[in-house]
């Protein structure tokens, strides 16, 4: 083996060593989910005022992305530096205010200052914490325990397993609180309208056809200009409909390849004699991700948009894919 070999495999196996270690200790938290999590749960769903998160060091790291977790599934959340706190950002917190402290140790000076203005404030305090018997542990009304044995860095200092574990616990809490407050697909897409996530969950078919234009022609309509019908609308088909605009069949680049391969007699062909019957239609009022999935499903492109037959216009794939919905 060579010394290169050697040494990648070496890296591996500390690598290896690393991810088993945070998931002993993740796994190793739900023996320490009590009565004190659950009420916490209910605290701060019920509250009148929003939930402070404060930290220190890497702590504070987590506690961003747990204030960003719980904001954008409907729980009002603020991120305050627990440094920043004691020279002057304490007045971020509010009368109906809940304050979520994380900390590893429970010790630092930073929160040994906090805690005390926090209680005196007469805002109910939450310790996540590792060192359940620290000052935080002590003085929090409810705690949180993220308690591991010890941090996967080799010298059992740089926060990383204990970091892992505020993490886990903080989705924890923001995944009951969506459970408690039954926050749904609608309510997500809400606070996501920006997103690819978001589109998903309120785009409609109404909100992608009514700017394409509407290829279509009559069942007599000779093939020479249904081939015209194609390619000035640019949608790769044209839907066949009566006098009365209802759906009788459509007419894809598909159709007239196989047209031209099957040798048919152009001058006496028409519209009728390629079409293909009862095609797929989709309402405006559906889901853009459905009209995905049903093209998708049946391998094709574009769909007739129709209310009770009628024909309205056309949704292609590129305009749910321009969306970035998919």
């Amino acid at each position: 083996m060579n010394d290169h070999k050697r040494n990648y495999e070496n890296i591996l196996k500390i690598a290896r060593k690393s991810i088993e270690h945070e998931a002993s200790a993740i796994k190793n938290l739900v023996n320490y989910l009590d009565e004190d999590f659950a009420k916490t749960v209910e605290l701060i769903f019920n509250s009148k005022g929003r939930l402070i998160v404060t930290g220190i060091g890497k702590s504070a790291n987590i506690a961003n992305k747990i204030v960003a977790t719980l904001n954008s599934t409907g729980t009002p959340a603020i991120f305050m530096h627990a440094a920043d706190a004691i020279h002057g950002d304490l007045g971020i917190v509010q009368q109906h205010d809940t304050v979520l402290c994380i900390s590893k140790s429970g010790n630092t000076p930073e929160i040994k200052v906090l805690v005390p203005l926090i209680k005196s404030r007469g805002n109910t305090l939450i310790s996540m914490v590792s060192n359940t018997d620290s000052f935080l542990g002590k003085n929090a009304d409810y705690v949180l325990k993220s308690t591991i044995e010890k941090e996967a860095c080799p010298n059992n200092l740089a926060p990383t397993s204990s970091t892992t574990a505020q993490l886990v616990l903080g989705d924890a809490l923001a995944i009951a609180l969506i459970e408690y407050r039954d926050f749904g697909e609608e309510d997500f897409a809400r606070f996501h309208p920006g997103g690819a996530l978001g589109k998903k969950l309120y785009m409609r078919v109404s909100d992608l056809y009514k700017n394409n234009p509407r290829p279509m022609v009559a069942l007599e309509t000779p093939v020479e200009q249904v081939i015209l019908e194609i390619s000035e609308k640019r949608l790769g088909a044209a839907v066949v409909t009566d006098k009365k605009m209802q759906v009788l069949g459509i007419i894809t680049d598909g159709d007239l390849r196989r047209m031209i391969q099957n040798k048919l007699d152009l001058s006496t062909t028409t519209a009728e004699d390629i079409m293909s019957k009862n095609p797929k239609t989709i309402v405006p009022d559906a889901m853009a991700i459905r009209a995905f999935n049903l093209m998708e499903e049946n391998n094709i492109t574009q769909l007739a948009v129709a209310i009770d037959g009628k024909y309205e216009g056309m949704v292609h794939l590129h305009d749910i894919l321009k969306e970035g919905i998919v």
